[in-house]
């Protein structure tokens, strides 16, 4: 089953439309739960809040400091009493997956306006919550609507476009993974979304030279690949053409390491180094890209030690054992996975 966006809306200062929006998309809805964290309430908040009075909608705010189970467990028992038309995910990764994973349990139609670029969860149907049984993304639903304000995410810290960048990159290794497990496995591959997919990092390999400003240009480009990579998921029915070795490594690394080892997208880009390498890819065009966006290269730069590396590698397959990927191929043990982050210059 494919689930897509019915409404995508891109451009500069577009929050200020965001009541008509939600219009659009429904006009019988008269409520709507914005999901968000205080700094963020404090930049858009003022201009959401007009746009939604102005469409004469009703609104109720409510403030998320992690995403974490509980954090969706206590949001649910609030919505259950509110029952909104819509739930409405504001700001980064935290609270678009908070509110992402509460309109599913609720089945209530999502919407995803992002006021970062740093991943590609604002389109797709996954979701990273912590406290669950395995620390790797799990399905939800996809949004109904997207609403990006390219002037407001430009106003973002670099580093989260950046993270963004390492997202996109990491659908290079994913998809020679997916390609992996069609050959060795016979498991289902679809072409156009892998093409989809591939076509979102080949934009961030040729293009991340120009990627220096937080220009509103780039912002828009970088946005634009983040939500065609979410389609593709959404197209695959998976997360196949977006997350792969270099997630798994990803989430195996924050779960070792704790959550001061880095944004999502930052570890995502050096595990699609490595596994660039274990792919026979040309793995310093990764690292090229990534120095080109100011995205770290090394375990030093994310204040990681080797040992956890090591450990993060060697338990990466182990989050999905069901999906094959080349670490399941190559079986490292603790000496080849140190020879192979001294070969890619990790360390």
């Amino acid at each position: 089953m494919m689930e897509l966006p019915r409404k995508i809306l891109i451009g500069d200062d577009v929050i200020s439309n965001l009541g008509s929006f939600l219009f659009d998309l429904n006009n019988n809805t008269s409520r709507i739960a914005i999901v968000t964290g205080n700094t963020v309430r404090g930049i858009a908040g003022q201009p959401c809040l007009a746009s939604i009075d102005e469409s004469l909608l009703n609104s109720s705010w409510h403030i998320v400091t992690d995403a974490s189970i509980e954090s969706v467990n206590s949001l649910q028992l609030d919505l259950e009493k509110y029952s909104p038309d819509f739930i409405l995910g504001l700001g980064g990764g935290r609270s678009v997956d908070v509110a992402k994973m509460t309109a599913f349990r609720l089945s209530r139609p999502f919407i995803s306006v992002p006021t970062s670029a740093s991943h590609d969860g604002i389109a797709s149907p996954f979701v990273s919550i912590r406290g669950l049984d395995k620390p790797h993304s799990i399905k939800a639903n996809s949004p109904i609507g997207i609403l990006a304000d390219t002037r407001l995410i430009s106003q973002a810290p670099r580093r989260l476009l950046a993270s963004g960048c390492g997202d996109l990159l990491g659908k290079v290794t994913a998809v020679k993974d997916w390609e992996l497990a069609r050959d060795e496995k016979n498991e289902y591959f679809g072409t156009y979304a892998a093409n989809l997919a591939c076509m979102s990092a080949e934009i961030i390999l040729k293009q991340s030279h120009k990627f220096r400003n937080n220009s509103v240009f780039e912002v828009r480009t970088i946005i634009e690949a983040l939500i065609s990579a979410g389609v593709a998921a959404c197209i695959a029915g998976s997360s196949r053409p977006c997350s792969g070795s270099e997630h798994l490594f990803s989430h195996a690394l924050e779960y070792i390491a704790g959550n001061s080892c880095g944004l999502h997208g930052e570890r995502v880009g050096l595990g699609t180094i490595i596994m660039a390498k274990l792919h026979n890819l040309d793995w310093k065009q990764i690292v090229k890209a990534l120095k080109n966006i100011d995205a770290p290269t090394t375990a030093t730069e994310i204040n990681v030690q080797q040992s956890d590396l090591v450990k993060a590698l060697l338990l990466a397959q182990s989050l999905r054992p069901e999906r094959y990927t080349i670490l399941k191929k190559v079986n490292l043990d603790e000496q080849s996975a140190l020879r192979l982050l001294e070969d890619v210059e990790l360390l």
